[in-house]
């Protein structure tokens, strides 16, 4: 097999956000390890039925089908080789083009982020989203939701919260330490000054160059910013994408407003925000990350 092209999105998810294994994790945390392992053998010409991830799996890797490979999914998963084998037979079960895999019999899988090139890292595991994070790389808890396959069989459109997720905290850190008065105070003197990168900033570029090989009219993925912020404080993040050349499909400045109704009206396959309360909300409308970086997750 060749090697990760550089140029190439690589999306890491675990076996627990691609399939739904809630059944089997209540297992091993009821009866241990080796209930565990035996329940997977016992069971691994089941089919898993699909996780929080798999849609957005599916259309992740729809974007090669005009032989191009423009993105590959990897499979980060604590089982080992073993229980693994019931992972791969649903894979193949639901004609998903992954072939790659690490299984770490317990070890967490993100130390392998790196190695396969991946710009983001989808896990139900909390611990290990938080050290990919802290390595650096983009990476999320997929929370349970009422949603599993998508609603909308077109375009693949992910949504991402502004502060902690696409830009740094800074501008968070003065909302939450000194109150909204001093924080659109300081968002209108600093309008002209681009804010730093967050976590997802990479991945949102890596989904722009993707998306520079269409015509807007016909490209098979569409973004949006859903941030809780409102005028004034809007013109600082609209000059800096604009400073980063990075395209945005769609931004809707909420005010504080719930996100769970608009990302519906959207059609998100999945939703990033570093808040818990943003995140379980959206869950009740669509597939959701919690990103956990940032001020609120001190």
């Amino acid at each position: 097999m060749a090697p990760t092209a550089p140029d190439k999105l690589v999306i890491a998810l675990s076996s627990r956000a691609l399939f739904d294994l809630e059944a089997s994790h209540e297992v091993f945390e009821q009866q241990g390890r080796e209930a565990y392992c035996r329940y997977q053998i016992e069971h691994e010409n089941d089919v898993l039925e699909p996780g929080v991830a798999f849609a957005l799996a599916r259309k992740l890797l729809g974007l090669n089908e005009d032989s191009r490979q423009r993105v590959e999914v990897i499979l980060l998963s604590r089982n080992s080789a073993d229980t693994g084998l019931r992972v791969f037979n649903s894979i193949n079960h639901h004609e998903l083009d992954i072939t790659r895999a690490a299984f770490t019999s317990g070890g967490s899988p993100y130390r392998y982020v790196a190695p396969f090139g991946a710009q983001l890292f989808l896990s139900a595991d909390p611990d290990d989203v938080r050290a990919a994070l802290d390595a650096g790389y983009a990476a999320a808890t997929i929370v349970p939701s009422r949603r599993r396959t998508s609603g909308d069989p077109g375009a693949l459109k992910i949504a991402f919260d502004g502060d902690a997720v696409l830009f740094s905290d800074d501008a968070e850190r003065i909302f939450k330490e000194q109150g909204l008065a001093a924080f659109a105070r300081s968002e209108v003197s600093a309008a002209n000054e681009p804010l730093s990168g967050g976590p997802f900033k990479g991945f949102l570029e890596a989904l722009c160059r993707i998306q520079a090989e269409f015509g807007q009219h016909d490209c098979p993925i569409r973004t949006a910013l859903v941030t809780s912020r409102s005028a004034p404080a809007h013109e600082r993040v609209i000059r800096t994408l604009r400073a980063w050349n990075i395209r945005i499909d769609e931004a809707l400045f909420l005010g504080g407003m719930a996100k769970g109704e608009f990302l519906r009206a959207f059609g998100a396959d999945i939703f990033f925000d570093d808040q818990q309360t943003h995140v379980g909300a959206a869950a009740e409308h669509v597939a959701a990350g919690h990103v956990p970086h940032g001020v609120a997750n001190e």
